[in-house]
C-alpha cells in the first residue's frame, strides 16, 4: 500500500504517467498497474483518464491529502529508527530563494560538519515553489521569506533581514557615490530578477514608493546572469547585502548601499529564514537543521550586541 501511495503522489506531482514512472524508478505499465490496484483497494476512481493524464477526481484529491500525510509519517518513522541505529544519515533536500543562496553556506556548513553522514541537495526555487514542493514532499525544508506572502502552517526560524545594494561596474557614472536612494535608480539601465520572484516584487514596491517607474530591459531568474550583465556594460542591478559580499569584493564591481526611505522602521525590512513543514515532532534530520538555524541566529544576535573592539562596555 505504501509504495502505491508514493507512486500516486509522484503522479499527482508530475501530472504525467511517464514522468511519474521515471521519477519513482519504475516502468510506466508498473506505475499504471499500481494506481489501478490502489483504486481497487479504496473502491474509488482516483485519476481521470483519457489519451493522457487529465487530473485527479475529487476522491483522488482527498486521497492525495491522506497519502502525503501517511508517506510523511512513514518517512519520519524510518528516519527516526535509522537515526537511533546509525546517527543522522540520508539526503536533505533544501529549496532556497536565489537571493539567499550566497548566505546558505553559513547555515549548512556547520550543520554538515556536525552530521558528516548526511548529504545535502540545495535547489534554487522561488518562495512559492518552495511552499508547493514542501507540500508535495519534493523538498524537506526551505530558506525563504517569512513575510509578504502567506506561508500556511510551517515551522520557521528567522535568520536575517534583507537590505539592498546597487551593483555597478567600477567605471559607471554612479560608482563614486558612497550610497544612493531608491529615487536615484530612475533612468538607469536596470537588469533585475523576474517578476515571479518575491525579491523582485519587493524591489518594485520600493521603487514605486520612490516614484520610479520600473523598466528592467533584462530579467533573469539567476543572480549570476544579472552580475554578468553588469560586468558587460553600463548596466546596474539591485542585490541583497549577502550577495553584495560575494560579488562586491571584485575590483571591477562597486556595491552601493541603498538608503531606506526616511522614517522607515528597520523592523519592516523583509525577513528571511528557515521554513519546514509543521509537525508536532520533526524528523531527526529536520530537528537538527532547525537547531542549526537557531544556533546561527543566536550567534548573529550575540555579534550584533557585542561592543566594537576597544569600545566601552
Amino acid at each position: 500500500m505504501l509504495d502505491r501511495l508514493e507512486m500516486f503522489i509522484a503522479l499527482a506531482n508530475e501530472r504525467h504517467f511517464g514522468r511519474a514512472a521515471e521519477a519513482h524508478g519504475v516502468t510506466q505499465p508498473a506505475l499504471s498497474a499500481a494506481i489501478r490496484a490502489l483504486e481497487g483497494d479504496l473502491g474509488v476512481q482516483l485519476v481521470r483518464r483519457g489519451a493522457r493524464f487529465q487530473g485527479l477526481t475529487p476522491e483522488g484529491e482527498r486521497v492525495l491529502d491522506w497519502a502525503r500525510r501517511i508517506v510523511a509519517d512513514s518517512r519520519q518513522m524510518r528516519d527516526e529508527m535509522r537515526a537511533r541505529r546509525k546517527g543522522l544519515t540520508g539526503r536533505l533536500r533544501l529549496g532556497v530563494i536565489p537571493t539567499a543562496l550566497p548566505m546558505v553556506a553559513e547555515l549548512v556548513t556547520p550543520f554538515l560538519r556536525r552530521h558528516p553522514n548526511l548529504s545535502l541537495q540545495i535547489l534554487s526555487r522561488t518562495s512559492i515553489e518552495i511552499l508547493e514542493e514542501m507540500q508535495s514532499l519534493q523538498l524537506d525544508a526551505g530558506v525563504s521569506y517569512l513575510d509578504n506572502e502567506p506561508l500556511g502552517r510551517v515551522s520557521t526560524v528567522a535568520l536575517y533581514r534583507e537590505s539592498y545594494r546597487l551593483l555597478l561596474r567600477h567605471d559607471h557614472p554612479l560608482a563614486g557615490a558612497r550610497r544612493v536612494r531608491w529615487a536615484d535608480l530612475a533612468g538607469l539601465r536596470l537588469c533585475l530578477l523576474i517578476g515571479s520572484m518575491q525579491n523582485r516584487r519587493i524591489i518594485d514596491r520600493h521603487l514605486a514608493e520612490a516614484g520610479v517607474s520600473v523598466q528592467a530591459a533584462v530579467e533573469s531568474n539567476s543572480l549570476l546572469a544579472l552580475v554578468s550583465q553588469v560586468l558587460g556594460g553600463d548596466w546596474a542591478t539591485v542585490v541583497t547585502e549577502q550577495a553584495a559580499r560575494m560579488f562586491g569584493n571584485r575590483a571591477d564591481l562597486v556595491a552601493l548601499p541603498i538608503e531606506a526611505a526616511p522614517g522607515t522602521d528597520p523592523r519592516a525590512a523583509p525577513q528571511v529564514g528557515l521554513i519546514a513543514p509543521w509537525r508536532e515532532t520533526h524528523t531527526p534530520v529536520l530537528a537538527a537543521l532547525i537547531e542549526a538555524a537557531e544556533r546561527l541566529t543566536g550567534q548573529r544576535e550575540a555579534a550584533r550586541q557585542r561592543p566594537p573592539e576597544g569600545g566601552n562596555v
